[in-house]
């Protein structure tokens, strides 16, 4: 099976691509090759640039307490294990502490790091880090693996912070869902507005199927067209109907 996710509000939009962004830097950290500690540096640039947004750590801090109140409340039902409830407060309380700490915006230090952001600032330029732009870039390529992911993680830990949060609250997102089946007749599905807005849509469907789904949803309606992915042409409507999991997700 493969899963869409579709984001209906633009915190959640700048929550998912932090998550992406995140992901690629820890992936690209634990291999060697230089190429792969460049893809991990950018990756990091990137989320200095997703998560400049003014409001995301109060978004956070917010989101972490009004779970941590929920979560603490639920200590007197006897169907809620104490020892799993426990576990998870102590994740949100460390997340909110560590969040909370940050001063300025997300990654300030690495923003005063002068030569960190001449790099960035080439960066995106295509072909903007070669050796003849930056010299002092091109040495540290070539310094020994374990020194380059040493400072490559200096350069992630103050960043971090935001990744836990942004991981609790995004568990905690998808773990809401109201999963129903459905079928697109002839490709096509819409629905009227429900009871309550989601805020992110899960879609799942057999990885086999030649397909994807292209998801328009707004306060009014859910609309869904299963296209035939084709390259360079122009993509055009799956003819035939398709059987799919629709997860409406809401905090």
């Amino acid at each position: 099976m493969i899963t869409y996710e579709y984001p209906l509000n633009e915190r959640v939009r700048t929550l998912l691509r932090l998550e992406d962004l995140y992901e690629r830097v820890h992936f690209f950290l634990q291999h060697d090759s230089a190429h792969d500690h460049h893809a991990c540096l950018t990756g990091i640039f990137e989320i200095l640039e997703v998560a400049s947004r003014a409001d995301l750590k109060s978004d956070l801090l917010q989101e972490l307490d009004r779970q941590r109140t929920f979560l603490d409340a639920l200590r007197a039902n006897p169907a809620i294990s104490e020892e799993k409830l426990d576990h998870i407060l102590t994740e949100i309380d460390r997340a909110f502490t560590n969040l909370h700490g940050l001063s300025g915006k997300t990654g300030q230090n690495l923003r005063e790091n002068e030569w960190l952001m001449a790099i960035k600032q080439r960066a995106g330029i295509p072909g903007g880090t070669s050796e003849f732009d930056l010299p002092s870039y091109h040495y540290w390529m070539h310094r020994p693996v374990d020194a380059r992911r040493a400072d490559l993680m200096a350069w992630i830990r103050p960043i971090d912070p935001v990744h836990a949060a942004l991981s609790i609250v995004l568990r905690v997102l998808r773990e809401s869902g109201r999963t129903v089946s459905l079928v697109a007749t002839q490709g096509v599905f819409q629905q009227g507005p429900g009871d309550k807005p989601a805020q992110m849509l899960r879609l799942t469907l057999p990885e086999a199927l030649a397909c994807v789904p292209e998801i328009s949803a707004n306060k009014y309606a859910l609309n869904i067209r299963f296209l035939v992915p084709e390259g360079v042409q122009k993509s055009r409507v799956y003819e035939h109907d398709v059987a799919f999991d629709l997860t409406f997700c809401n905090l």
